[in-house]
């Protein structure tokens, strides 16, 4: 499945999912500008995910619906490449890499199955585009988008320290 999300340059607001047809799948609320903190609705309007940092963290959790903890994304130190892991507590954890200055990620399963990639489709001065494809199950999509947007929140937070 491919789908495409993204960004707002404030960082609130919603924003919308769309299918590799161009059709409406869901959207994201970018909770406030202030902080970094979103939710994920299906198709149908229904709170599906969400993530967030807890106090004073730089590891993002993703949560489900009734704010169950679903995962934890953490940046994992690298030289020459950029590396996160997603762990999805009883589904396993999840290498998220990529080429150092490249805007193309892989997502692999503990056994090093590809799970699903992710572009960034943006320019430099535009809010940040995204398209995800998945090629398993174990991870809903829509987790995804939460987790590649916690990463990207990450990566936001780095920069600003």
């Amino acid at each position: 499945m491919k789908i495409y999300f993204r960004d707002n340059f404030f960082n609130s607001g919603r924003t919308e999912i769309l299918s590799e047809s161009n059709e409406y799948v869901g959207e994201v609320d970018l909770r406030s500008s202030f902080g970094s903190a979103l939710d994920v609705y299906g198709v149908d309007g229904g709170h599906l995910y969400g993530g967030k940092f807890p106090m004073l963290s730089y590891k993002w959790i993703v949560t489900g619906p009734g704010g169950v903890e679903w995962g934890q994304l953490r940046y994992r130190m690298s030289f020459l490449s950029k590396r996160y892991e997603y762990d999805s507590f009883t589904r396993g954890v999840y290498e998220i890499t990529s080429p150092a200055f490249s805007r193309e990620y892989e997502i692999h399963d503990e056994k090093g199955v590809l799970a699903a990639t992710f572009q960034k489709e943006s320019g430099w001065f535009e809010a940040s585009a995204y398209c995800l494809t998945t090629f398993s199950d174990d991870v809903d999509s829509y987790e995804w988008i939460s987790v590649v947007l916690g990463m990207h929140e990450i990566q936001k937070r780095h920069r600003s320290n």
